[in-house]
Formats: structure tokens, sequence, C-alpha cells
């Protein structure tokens, strides 16, 4: 029995939940990221299986780090509807339903999560070991902080998600432009592609403190066991407590524009 608080929370992921099937394209979707795991997998076996202890993480850290980086990536890497909302200007009819807007693309995002952590993510999963990959935390402790760390990692994606539809707004670009320079640099700093141990020149202390790799590499290094955990989540606090009244003052600064803009 569903809280009548929550019920149009569960309503509105089970109907974003129900898009995803609507098309077989998110077939070839999982198709792809599977392929990548794999390529990764074996790349990471190329490079260091003939030089153990020569890099900064066991070579079994960095498999389970790529796969577990794979099995949480939609949570690594925060997407809600809100550029498709800009993209077909139905952003302002949704400050007509009785939910925030945060709140709205939060449940619908997680009505999407649902789907990809049944579909692919736990079955991945549950197939690492046959890949020889041994997907589970480094520690007890490692398991319980890492829980923390991805909500944490959760919350700082949110704020980020915010903040970036803020600024398309602010500078009246196209979302999309905005959304693949974001991919992009996300992907080079977030460490949710390969380990920000493994940058070379120092770049992965630098990107370390910054919010995205609050989004992936903490909570990916303390699965791993990688790093001060206490640093980490230290950092990811941090990011949490900027990151959300600037969103915040940033949107209702630019709320008027939505119109001229599209919205």
């Amino acid at each position: 029995m569903v809280p009548r608080a929550f019920a149009g929370y569960v309503k509105t992921a089970a109907m974003s939940a129900g898009e995803i099937g609507d098309s077989p394209l998110f077939l070839l979707e999982y198709a792809l990221r599977l392929l990548r795991v794999l390529v990764l997998i074996a790349l990471w076996r190329i490079i260091l299986e003939g030089r153990p202890g020569s890099g900064p993480m066991p070579l079994a850290s960095v498999l389970t780090y790529t796969v577990v980086a794979e099995v949480f990536a939609e949570q690594l890497a925060v997407r809600t509807t809100l550029s498709e909302a800009f993209w077909h200007g139905t952003l302002v009819m949704r400050f007509l339903r009785p939910m925030g807007l945060v709140r709205q693309l939060a449940a619908e995002m997680l009505g999407r999560w649902g789907v990809h952590l049944g579909l692919f993510s736990l079955p991945l999963f549950l197939v690492a070991p046959l890949l020889g990959v041994d997907p589970r935390p480094a520690s007890p402790l490692a398991a319980v902080l890492f829980v923390l760390s991805l909500c944490l990692a959760i919350l700082v994606g949110l704020a980020m998600e915010v903040l970036f539809g803020a600024a398309v707004v602010a500078l009246e670009q196209p979302v999309w432009i905005i959304e693949y320079l974001r991919t992009a640099i996300a992907t080079l700093m977030s460490g949710s592609l390969l380990p920000l141990a493994y940058y070379p020149w120092g770049l992965g202390d630098v990107f370390g403190w910054l919010p995205f790799a609050a989004m992936a590499w903490a909570p990916l290094a303390i699965f791993t066991g990688t790093g001060s955990a206490a640093m980490l989540l230290l950092s990811q606090t941090l990011w949490v407590i900027v990151l959300w009244p600037l969103a915040d003052w940033l949107w209702r600064s630019n709320r008027e524009k939505l119109v001229g803009y599209g919205g």
C-alpha cells in the first residue's frame, strides 16, 4: 500500500518506465554498453596483466571498477527528461502540475532506472564472475560507505542537471549543444570511463576535487577501496551544499526566459 503522499510520484515513475519499452532501440543500447565493458576489460588485462603492481590500482580492482561503473551508469551520470522538455517546449506545462519540477524529474528518472536495473545492471552484475571479474566491494565497510556515497553522487548529479538546465535558458543556446558539451566534460573529468588514478601529469588529483568526480569517481573509488573514503565523502558533501543553492538561484533567476526560449 503506497502512502497517498507518494502515490503521485510512484505513478509518475511507473509511466516513465513504461515509455522505455515503446522502442526496441534500448536493446541495441544495452548491447553496445555490454560491448564497451568487454572491450575495456580486455584492454585493461592487456595493459596491466604483464605488469602486476606497477599501477596505482591492482588489476582486479580496475576490472571491478569498470564493471561496477557500467552497472550503476545511470546513477553515476544523472540525466532526467529536462532536455527533452526543453526540446519539445513542454517545460512550462510542468509548472501546472501539483508536484515540484525537480520532484517530477526525479520521479521519472527513478522509473527509468528501475527498468535499466532489471534488464541490464543486475544481469551484468551477476555474469561478471563469468567474465573473470569479482564485482564485490573491497570490504563490508566499503559496501556501506558506497551506498552513502552513491546517494550523495545522485544529489550532486541532480543539482548539476538543474544547473546546466538553467545555463541553457540563461545563455539561450540550443539544448543539445550544451548537453553534448556536458557529456564530453563529464566523461573526461568524472572517472566514469577511466579511473582518475590513471590520469597522467597529476590531472586525476585535480579532477578529483571537481563536482564531476563527486558523481562517479568518489563512489567507485570507495567501492574498490581506492583512496580515502572520508575525504571522498567530505568532497561530495561539500559539493551538495554548494551546488544546490547555486542551481536553485540560477534557475529562479532565469525562469522568466522560459517562454522566450520556447518552454
